[in-house]
């Protein structure tokens, strides 16, 4: 009969074996060598705290009853027991499902055994809370006089019969839970609630009794209360408990459990159509990867610095809110999604000689000019993947922490490690109603914790800030998940859901595990979101006024042309340009001619083209070039001589120092871009040269950081679980076999061999020396004997082996195994032990 963990994993089949490592994947990083080290591990309290993470709030509550339940001496329990411990007087919850909780913790490890003999697993009291299902330790650990009261039931009655009100509404909420408290040094008393660990527990319980003493105390006193004496006072007073034998009597009416929910609690939901859902969705979806390249544009005009305490100004923070006309909350957003995302980095700034000034700068990466020629689906793919795997929680931005400071963008107070798995648990409960249903927030929140009540505890805020971001970034629409957003989470989780068919796996090398590795193709999510957002469109429609107004989303090819011929007005579904003299002559300095700018906007606009337009075109490029400007260490040409006469004259331009050299030619001091600026200043329209003569083409210069790879759940949790397919699973199940076999084998070898591998073995301080194996594989080889090796493999792991050693030479040993009739060859190296068969 199965007596440990590890006999009892020994005893699963192959299947068992592998449902219990894909209900728990962090038992194989790293693998383990064999049963007994992944028993170790399942019972370790980080193993052990994540399987209980995932269970729903009736299943831990079963637990809690095996825990209660169990047998003081042997510390076993059995299923009978667990059915008669979640019974209410009414007759209690259907065994069905209590059944079903048993087994759910049995396929876990979390109990195992037969039915009858059931045991918790090790690690279970230690990584959960110390008083099972809120009820405290029995009276006889607690104090004698208190379980000397509880042996008496009749004394017992009596004894809460006689209680004041104010001290019966104490033990009604120690009852409840948790059964801890404290009793004042003075006349008064406090107990703690579950939220406020020194709290005071209402007003009754600081109320005094008739004859002015508090209720605690009055407990306390009366033997219905006991003093812990293994926890040392505090200023608050002695720490108090409610026994377990009192507590399970105030219960009942509700049973020794409480309130049992075995079914997860209804949402009320609102019914919308799916369509409507999913547009509105898409829409803010187009709105934030509007509003994404907008930052990133202003960050690459102006690069953010960084403070040296890590993270961006508020002030900063304002201004970028301020330029790309959002709130500030979204700015902050937006800048932890975009650097997630690997669009924005940190770049090293111009050396100061203050040292109080901050040395590195905040701006778009490489990888941002590659994402803004991309489609908008696939922009907005990559913005929403990051969300969710990163480990920031963009929320806390403009709270203060433990200092009373701000907290801001990229700062290190917005780290959460556990902020992906929230996110994903939150989403997946929208995902697991149906399409178009828009629950309540506080309906959210209570299901979550009945789900995953452990995780949920303390966090009903981070959860509303979860579900706001979810709105902005358009993954869900009116308050519903989307259906590109239900393909996204599916995508990310699909390879580790529980219960999906991973029997056949189409993907053993994990090449394409998450269909975003090959860009060229475009994934279930970007196609569903496509389809919902309006076609991208190759034109516009001037005005008589010289506004462009684009009816849609513009193609990048579009996007870059107006960048240089207009100036942006207003964004949106259709976005307005204005064409100023300012464009025009920015589009001339990046190499367009005029008739180049008349072809363009004859070519995308779908109006004609004002006479206005024409015009300014035709002026502007009249006079643009008709000054040259050079190095000498600046000069400036022109074959109007009035014109240059009318510059040498012009009192604005006296600090450039201006020589004439020649009828065409001035010369000046200052470098030729800073001339070039400080005539267009005043009102000139000069074009910089080379060297030969030929007009400079100016683009718009732009500094960038180092490229970085986006965010990926991998990588945003280190500690994050692998998705185990179904060949993993059967390579893993066939190596912990393996393992145990060699396990198995190393048992039965001699005591030297087993220390040499590292068991441990009574009787033995040491390990056999080295020298001391080699002696004794030299005489197996004289006398042709059987020789028990101990040795380490391929992998690292320990093993043993009984063979007949053939020949020791070259660094190797050559033995037979007589049961296999193989010849093997050991590095003598790894050769750790060598003890004749007796």
């Amino acid at each position: 009969m199965a007596t440990t963990l590890a006999d009892h994993l020994r005893s699963r089949s192959d299947a068992e074996l592998g449902d219990l490592l894909r209900l728990r994947p962090d038992l194989v990083v790293p693998a383990p060598t064999d049963l007994t080290a992944l028993a170790a591990r399942a019972q370790s309290r980080v193993s052990t705290a994540r399987a209980l993470d995932d269970l729903d709030e009736f299943t831990l509550r079963v637990l809690d009853a095996a825990r209660l339940s169990r047998d003081p001496a042997d510390g076993r329990t059995s299923v009978d027991a667990v059915l008669a411990m979640a019974s209410a007087p009414d007759g209690g919850v259907d065994t069905g499902p209590v059944h079903a909780a048993v087994d759910r913790l049995r396929a876990r490890c979390l109990l195992y055994g037969p039915a009858e003999r059931l045991l918790v697993a090790g690690g279970v009291d230690e990584a959960s809370p110390p008083y099972p299902a809120g009820l405290g330790r029995p009276a006889a650990d607690l104090d004698q006089r208190v379980a000397r009261l509880c042996a008496d039931p009749a004394l017992l009655r009596r004894t809460l019969l006689s209680a004041p009100p104010a001290a019966r509404a104490v033990l009604d909420r120690l009852a409840a839970g948790p059964p801890v408290g404290t009793v004042g040094n003075g006349a008064a008393g406090r107990n703690p609630t579950s939220h406020d660990p020194g709290g005071g527990a209402g007003p009754a319980a600081g109320q005094p009794t008739a004859d002015g003493v508090s209720p605690v105390r009055w407990l306390v006193e009366a033997g219905l209360l006991a003093v812990v004496t293994d926890v040392p006072a505090t200023a608050a007073g002695q720490a108090v408990e409610l026994p377990r034998e009192i507590g399970l009597l105030l219960r009942r009416d509700t049973g020794p459990l409480g309130v049992l929910r075995p079914d997860p609690p209804r949402i009320t939901v609102t019914e919308r159509e799916p369509k409507v859902v999913d547009s509105t969705g898409a829409g803010q979806a187009m709105e934030i990867v509007r509003n994404t390249g907008a930052l990133l544009d202003a960050l690459s005009a102006e690069p953010v610095p960084l403070l040296r305490a890590g993270g961006v100004g508020i002030r900063e923070l304002r201004r970028l809110a301020r330029v790309v006309g959002v709130p500030e909350s979204l700015a902050g957003l937006l800048v932890e999604v975009g650097y997630a995302a690997g669009l924005l980095g940190e770049a090293d700034a111009p050396a100061s000689r203050n040292p109080a000034t901050v040395d590195q700068h905040l701006l778009p990466t490489g990888g941002y000019d590659r994402w803004s020629t991309e489609p908008l689906a696939r922009r907005w793919e990559q913005l929403a993947e990051a969300w969710l795997a990163m480990t920031r929680s963009p929320g806390l931005i403009g709270q203060r922490d433990d200092k009373d400071r701000l907290i801001t963008p990229r700062s290190p107070e917005v780290e959460r490690a556990g902020a992906p798995t929230v996110r994903r648990t939150l989403l997946a409960v929208l995902a697991g109603l149906a399409p178009g249903s828009v629950p309540g927030a506080d309906d959210v929140l209570t299901l979550l914790g009945w789900q995953t009540p452990r995780r949920s505890r303390g966090r009903d805020e981070l959860h509303r800030e979860v579900l706001d971001e979810a709105g902005q970034l358009g993954l869900t629409g009116l308050g519903a998940l989307t259906g590109y957003g239900r393909l996204l989470l599916d995508d990310d989780g699909n390879a580790s859901r529980v219960g999906s068919d991973l029997s056949v796996d189409h993907d053993p090398l994990g090449v394409l595990e998450t269909g975003h590795g090959h860009r060229g193709e475009a994934s279930a999510v970007e196609r569903a979101l496509d389809a919902l957002l309006p076609a991208p469109v190759d034109h516009f429609l001037v005005q008589a006024d010289l506004t462009v107004v684009v009816p849609g989303p513009p193609e990048p090819t579009l996007t870059a042309e107006l960048e240089l011929v207009a100036e942006p007005e207003s964004a949106g579904a259709a976005s307005v340009h204005r064409v100023t003299p300012a464009s025009i002559r920015r589009s001339l300095d990046a190499g367009y001619s005029a008739g180049e700018l008349h072809e363009l906007f004859a070519r995308r606009s779908r109006t004609p083209v004002p006479q206005g337009l024409t015009y300014l075109i035709d002026d502007s490029a009249r006079t643009h070039g008709g000054l040259r400007a050079g190095s000498a260490a600046g000069y400036l040409r022109s074959d109007d001589e009035a014109l240059l006469t009318e510059v040498l004259a012009d009192r604005r331009l006296v600090g450039l120092s201006l020589r004439r050299l020649a009828p065409t030619v001035l010369v000046t001091v200052v470098p030729p871009g800073r001339l070039v600026e400080a005539l267009r200043q005043v009102g000139y329209a000069p074009t910089a040269e080379d060297g030969a003569g030929a007009a400079l083409r100016r683009q718009p210069r732009v500094r960038r950081a180092p490229l970085r790879h986006p965010v990926t759940l991998r990588a945003s949790d280190p500690f994050a679980a692998p998705k185990l397919t179904g060949s993993r699973v059967e390579a893993l199940v066939e190596q912990l076999r393996r393992g145990e076999a060699a396990a198995r084998v190393l048992r039965r070898a001699p005591a030297p061999v087993r220390v040499a591998n590292g068991q441990p073995v009574d009787g033995l301080a040491a390990v056999q020396a080295h020298s001391q194996a080699l002696a004794v594989l030299q005489q197996a080889v004289r006398d042709k004997a059987l020789v028990w090796v101990g040795y380490v493999d391929a992998h690292g792991a320990p093993a043993s082996r009984l063979v007949r050693p053939v020949s020791i030479g070259a660094g190797y040993l050559r033995a037979e195994d007589d049961r296999t009739e193989t010849l093997h060859t050991f590095a003598l190296q790894r050769v750790t032990a060598a003890v004749p068969h007796d």
